[in-house]
């Protein structure tokens, strides 16, 4: 059976609620400032955070599109945990053990996808460049808790 429950926590929850804030935040601010938004916005930024390609507005709800798309399939793929590459052999007494850790890591990679598109499309709402330090910060948010889950893994093992 492919399909298991891992039981959510405190951690789960709360990071739903932050990521359901964000999309819908994120929805709300497009509704309100839409007329105000400029036609053409930024579609591209350059690794030192400079807008290298412009595109139309419109883009900005295919981002918010692409960022919900994202957060209902990494939830989709939290149900699954049995299709998860684990890296450890996954017993029956360490099962729950190794579920859990993935399923917080999965968490924290999807609060960081949904908190990236939130910022990236409001950014380019204002029709702004990105700050310096946007690149180092983001790939910190995105790998750190890999790392971190990783090595939380290989000791519960």
């Amino acid at each position: 059976m492919i399909f298991i429950k891992v039981k959510n926590g405190k951690l789960d929850v709360g990071i739903n609620a932050i990521c359901l804030i964000l999309l819908l935040g994120v929805i709300i601010y497009l509704a309100i400032s839409w007329n105000n938004v400029p036609d053409q916005v930024p579609g591209h930024y350059n690794a030192a955070g400079e807008v290298d390609r412009w595109g139309s507005k419109a883009g900005l709800t295919v981002m918010t599109a692409i960022a919900w798309i994202m957060y209902f399939g990494m939830t989709a793929v939290e149900l699954f945990p049995k299709i998860w590459n684990t890296g450890v052999a996954v017993t029956e007494e360490n099962k729950e053990r190794v579920y859990r850790i993935l399923k917080s890591m999965l968490g924290a990679s999807k609060l960081s996808v949904v908190a990236t598109f939130a910022y990236l499309t409001i950014n380019s709402a204002l029709s702004r460049e990105l700050p310096v330090w946007f690149l180092p910060a983001f790939l910190f948010i995105m790998i750190g808790p890999i790392i971190l889950f990783i090595v939380k893994l290989f000791k519960a093992k």
